[in-house]
């Protein structure tokens, strides 16, 4: 069967609710079996395609060149946004959308921080953190609400760790990236809630510059590429934001969306009492069935291409979908039965290619320490509620939930 989708046919909503928190949309595994490619509608009205199997979502992101859409920093009108009229930061530094070559330019300029070598060097700092958000949570007893109580705090407090940021300041960014996320800010408030984050950090960046140091991401910045000109520190302002953003919120997440799939699985958390060695494989199936992230990346196509035997033209908008890839069973037999025995690194929830998330050895670490030491110290926790009652972000550009209440 050709892959063309018929022009006059009604393009379905984009994006599609999950009915189960811990599976994709059922609307993306129809459009799976239907074919790799799937015209739909966006909250804006226009249209786009959203690819939906592993192996074209791979190629999309090594082999076919696509582009931000953006010019003057202002978005092409047939970009695919999935929330109508909200940009990103400037794209002078804003590193998620940004094209080749000062996409790779600046990947570079933060790769040696985030590099196996020296976030294997911050486990003890990392695991002093997760102790002291567990010495505070069981100091406050049983019951908890585990997602402000422990996930948020441990990301938020490593990246600001990192940056050089004080954590004080935590309760301010957090709020705004909530706002940041959710499908439901309009275009105005995220605009403003973008500029108070960006300003915030501008000041931060501004004051770092009269004294920096190696021993931080800021600081780093500052002293090899600022002063050698290769970067402003409006540009370090901005890709702070993008870390900040990016480093609390979805480790965060999936920290909170891999314990509740945990406790509502009992043989898992069995499995890893009994043997915590277990947890590195153990993550990268929680990753791939969690899935929090539906849009791995949205582009635009620069020439025309065909794709899975689906022709895209020049121009138009193409959106790998990283859930629906990683429930493909081309490739994961029964993709929602959590399973060691098979080589699950390969997920998309990190995405691929020369986009693929810097800050992934960071969160793999995170997410192994706290698993860990929550069970270890916590051996008793357990679900407070039914699953079906917990508030999940349905509404937010990242899957997660509100709160996760547990107790023990």
């Amino acid at each position: 069967m050709s892959q063309t989708e018929d022009s006059n046919a009604v393009c379905p909503a984009f994006p599609a609710r999950r009915e189960a928190p811990f599976e994709v949309p059922a609307e993306y595994v129809g459009w799976r079996d239907s074919g790799p490619l799937k015209k739909v509608t966006l909250p804006s009205g226009a249209p786009a395609w959203v690819v939906t199997r592993y192996e074209e979502v791979r190629t999309l992101l090594s082999d076919i060149e696509v582009t931000n859409g953006v010019t003057a920093n202002r978005l092409s009108p047939h970009f695919p946004n999935t929330r109508s009229g909200v940009i990103g930061v400037d794209q002078a530094s804003n590193i998620v959308f940004m094209d080749e070559p000062q996409h790779g330019k600046l990947r570079r300029a933060l790769a040696s921080s985030f590099s196996a070598k020296t976030i294997n060097s911050m486990r003890p700092g990392i695991q002093k953190t997760i102790d002291d958000v567990l010495d505070r949570m069981l100091e406050a007893g049983s019951p908890a609400d585990l997602h402000q109580a422990f996930s948020l705090p441990i990301p938020s407090g490593m990246i600001c760790q990192l940056l050089g940021m004080p954590y004080e300041d935590h309760e301010f960014f957090e709020t705004v990236t909530v706002k940041l996320l959710s499908r439901t800010t309009t275009a105005e408030d995220h605009a403003a809630s973008q500029q108070s984050l960006f300003d915030y950090l501008r000041k931060a960046v501004q004051e770092r510059d009269a004294n920096p140091t190696e021993d931080d991401l800021i600081g780093r910045l500052i002293i090899n590429n600022v002063r050698k000109g290769s970067m402003t520190l409006d540009q370090v302002a901005g890709l702070s934001l993008v870390m900040l953003i990016a480093g609390h919120e979805t480790t965060a997440n999936s920290l909170t969306m891999i314990t509740a799939h945990l406790l509502s699985h009992p043989e898992l958390t069995q499995m890893l009492l009994a043997d915590p060695s277990v947890v590195t494989d153990l993550i990268e199936e929680e990753l791939r069935v969690t899935s929090i992230s539906d849009v791995i990346m949205a582009r635009q196509a620069v020439r025309d291409f065909e794709l899975g035997g689906c022709p895209v033209k020049a121009g138009e908008g193409i959106i790998p979908l990283g859930g629906a890839a990683n429930y493909d069973p081309r490739v994961f037999e029964d993709p929602a039965v959590v399973n060691l025995s098979r080589a699950s690194r390969n997920h998309l929830a990190f995405g691929f290619g020369v986009h693929a998330c810097i800050g992934q050895n960071l969160a793999r670490v995170e997410l192994e320490l706290a698993l860990t030491t929550l069970l270890a110290r916590i051996p008793s926790i357990r679900l407070e509620v039914a699953v079906d009652t917990i508030d999940f972000k349905h509404d937010a550009m990242v899957f997660g939930a509100y709160g996760l209440p547990v107790a023990w």
